[in-house]
């Protein structure tokens, strides 16, 4: 008797040596997706030129002031950094927060409040080239996404010196002249500075500043310059003058 009841336990632990703990599960691997920019089917004549080869320089195209209606232009051109600007506030104790990057505001409807988030994209090479673009959607991620794609859109050229008295350097650390610009209630006016300032600007500005290839630069801000988005948009105004009033 006790033999069988040894044979039978045996036999269990050969069957469950056999049986797999865990089902077999067919895995799909999906295949990497290419490049953008090497996948891209342009659609204007700008972008057609750009990718056989006809231009080959950004500032072939903003010289003779092409609109740019596609992104992958920008991307098949020149290598841009990214960058956020904080347009919105957490909500904290006793109407505190911290600033973050995504704006939320709703929309009182009878089927309830509806949510969207707004955000404000920074693109630039660090080499006279910069961008800035907002975006909106229902979702944080892709409002990031058009807030990219628009700043690629409106990327301007922006003219570098050195046009401070007291600097004698011809390296474009700075701007050649004082400019001015205007957004809402946000008046900024832009002066050179010797090498070694720094950027005396705003927090928020200084993103796009950096990204512009300025590394010293005075200012000077009238207006509710809390107000980022303006705020934005007054050193982006800014920037243009630099290469129109040579």
């Amino acid at each position: 008797m006790t033999l069988k009841i040894m044979k039978s336990v045996e036999e269990a632990k050969d069957e469950y040596a056999e049986t797999p703990l865990v089902p077999e599960v067919e895995i799909k691997v999906e295949p990497v997706k290419q490049d953008t920019v090497s996948s891209w089917n342009p659609k204007t004549q700008l972008g057609k030129d750009v990718k056989s080869g006809r231009i080959k320089s950004i500032d072939e195209v903003l010289t003779n002031h092409k609109k740019i209606l596609e992104s992958e232009i920008v991307d098949s051109l020149i290598s841009v950094e990214k960058d956020l600007l904080l347009v919105g506030q957490s909500k904290g104790k006793f109407g505190g927060g911290k600033r973050r990057a995504w704006r939320q505001t709703q929309k009182k409807t009878m089927e309830g409040n509806v949510l969207t988030f707004s955000s404000m994209a920074i693109i630039g090479d660090r080499n006279g080239h910069v961008g800035v673009g907002l975006g909106k959607s229902k979702e944080t991620l892709p409002s990031r996404e058009k807030a990219i794609r628009r700043a690629k859109l409106q990327i301007i050229s922006v003219k570098r010196g050195c046009g401070h008295f007291d600097c004698s350097c011809k390296e474009p650390h700075s701007i050649p002249h004082t400019v001015e610009g205007r957004c809402g209630s946000v008046r900024i006016r832009l002066i050179p500075a010797p090498q070694g300032t720094g950027l005396v600007i705003g927090d928020e500005c200084k993103k796009i500043l950096r990204l512009a290839g300025i590394r010293d630069i005075y200012s000077y801000t009238q207006g509710q310059g809390r107000t980022t988005i303006n705020s934005a948009g007054a050193c982006m105004a800014a920037l243009k003058q630099s290469g129109k009033l040579l």
